[in-house]
């Protein structure tokens, strides 16, 4: 089994705002002395984790993040008959588990009854869900069960999205998962220039004898570029991960693939409808380090056709790695729409055929 799957992805966006900063305005960076556009890596993995085509693929097999699965399993136990503060009580111990929970407040009219909610986001597997239910309706049955980070956490489970970018349970770091997918920021190849788009919204019901004045008004930031996507995964921490279900990370890479050639981040998509595929996908595998191509857009391209370019440049800096370190990997393949070869499922059947 090759360990490294390495995918390479240029796509292009139509004026958009698929990821904003903390005024609103497109996410950038300065890269080779100009400003590029950027979509953070968190937007990414959040957009490729909540897709349809994620979840279709891998349903039964996807974990929850969230600060609520203390509240849920409180309504749960309520549901079976537990009184509010049966519920709460158990509730609350199952999710300390997972993280803090908010102590009770002297002189609060609630105090004796806080919230069973936890203060961090918590990654939750379909196993350990299971076994936090089975738990909870077990003590309220009566039963003396034991509640402690042993009895409920896995170091290795089916939830294939924890398994591929990890977690972080900062008061239990033995069931810490490590990401067997890094996923890099995606930056444009070129130059780009945050525009400003100054907008109007008219009430439909101002009478002509009124001012002429727009009802609302507002600015938007946005851009549009060819950005370039580096994604890693390690094959075999994947595996371990799934406790060495090999066919069921297979079944991972596959989604994750499908994901990210044609899944967009959600932001300001009914302004801009920027929906877009991948136009290029260069895929490698093998046992070598990995590495980006991004040195192949360290000078911005330029030109009329910024795709073809981006294409040329990343393939002549594959090249030169190659000269210069020896093959950077045992296998490739492309997919390339511009020049209509290659397509989506020969590309993922080669990521997950078996090496020779």
């Amino acid at each position: 089994m090759s360990r490294f799957i390495q995918l390479h992805i240029l796509t292009f966006y139509p004026p958009s705002n698929l990821n904003r900063d903390d005024t609103g305005r497109p996410k950038s960076a300065i890269m080779g002395g100009v400003e590029r556009l950027r979509i953070s890596s968190q937007a990414i993995k959040r957009a490729v984790r909540t897709s349809e085509a994620f979840k279709r693929a891998l349903d039964g097999h996807l974990g929850e993040r969230t600060q609520r699965f203390g509240e849920e399993i409180e309504e749960h136990l309520v549901g079976k008959g537990a009184t509010a503060d049966q519920a709460r009580k158990i509730a609350r111990e199952i999710a300390t588990v997972f993280g803090k929970v908010a102590e009770p407040e002297k002189g609060k009219a609630d105090a004796a009854s806080p919230s069973a909610r936890t203060a961090q986001l918590a990654f939750i597997g379909p196993v350990e869900r299971a076994k936090a239910f089975s738990l909870a309706e077990a003590a309220l049955a009566g039963e003396a069960v034991k509640i402690d980070a042993d009895t409920i956490l896995t170091r290795a489970d089916t939830a294939a999205d924890i398994a591929m970018f990890g977690r972080m349970l900062a008061d239990n770091p033995r069931f810490n998962r490590e990401a067997s997918v890094q996923v890099a920021h995606a930056v444009t190849t070129h130059k780009v220039a945050v525009e400003d788009d100054f907008y109007t919204a008219v009430d439909d019901l101002k009478t002509p004898e009124e001012d002429a004045g727009a009802g609302f008004m507002g600015e938007l930031g946005f851009g549009s570029g060819v950005f370039y996507l580096y994604v890693c995964i390690d094959k075999a921490l994947l595996v371990r991960n799934l406790g060495g279900d090999t066919a069921l990370a297979d079944k991972s890479i596959e989604a994750l693939i499908e994901a990210l050639a044609t899944v967009s981040p959600t932001g300001k998509q009914a302004s801009f409808a920027s929906r877009a595929r991948a136009s290029y996908i260069l895929a490698e595998k093998g046992s070598q380090q990995p590495r980006t191509l991004a040195a192949a857009f360290a000078k911005p391209v330029t030109g009329a056709d910024y795709l073809a370019e981006s294409i040329r440049a990343l393939r002549k800096a594959r090249e030169d790695m190659d000269r210069a370190y020896g093959a950077c990997a045992e296998a490739s393949r492309e997919m390339n729409v511009p020049e209509g070869s290659g397509d989506l499922t020969g590309l993922v059947a080669f990521v997950t055929e078996p090496s020779a």
